[in-house]
């Protein structure tokens, strides 16, 4: 009986302390699933802009409308906002050269804002705003 009373407050106090753990865990793996499926459009639409861009006669603008128009088909916010480069006969080897596309695009994390704040300090562009950037290159044919 003396037992049972120095006990009772034990699972109530465990399961305090394992509750908002299992939830920041639970909601990290939503926010860097999400993460991972932004960077996915965004190394996608590189090489749709890449693809593009090696083909004769086209034009930066093009180039341009392929990468934001693959970006708009992933759904994402604020697609406009992101930042397209465009490099034309870049050396790809000794014989060839190539095309190179980046895309930037500011991500905003929706629940862990501040504990990616903490972490990456030096790669933010704002509150709660983290640059991804993605690139591709082909080979000009």
């Amino acid at each position: 009986m003396k037992r049972l009373r120095n006990q009772r407050g034990a699972a109530l106090l465990e399961t305090a302390i394992t509750i908002p753990v299992i939830l920041l865990i639970s909601v990290g793996i939503f926010e860097f699933g999400r993460a991972y499926q932004t960077w996915q459009v965004l190394t996608n639409s590189a090489r749709e802009g890449a693809r593009v861009s090696i083909i004769a006669g086209t034009s930066d603008a093009q180039v341009n409308d392929a990468v934001l128009s693959y970006l708009k088909s992933g759904k994402l916010a604020g697609a406009t906002s992101a930042v397209i480069s465009v490099e034309r006969n870049v050396p790809f080897n000794a014989t060839s050269t190539a095309s190179r596309i980046s895309v930037s695009y500011p991500f905003n994390f929706t629940v862990l804002n501040p504990v990616v704040n903490l972490i990456s300090k030096g790669s933010s562009t704002g509150k709660g705003t983290t640059t991804m950037v993605s690139s591709a290159t082909m080979r000009n044919e």
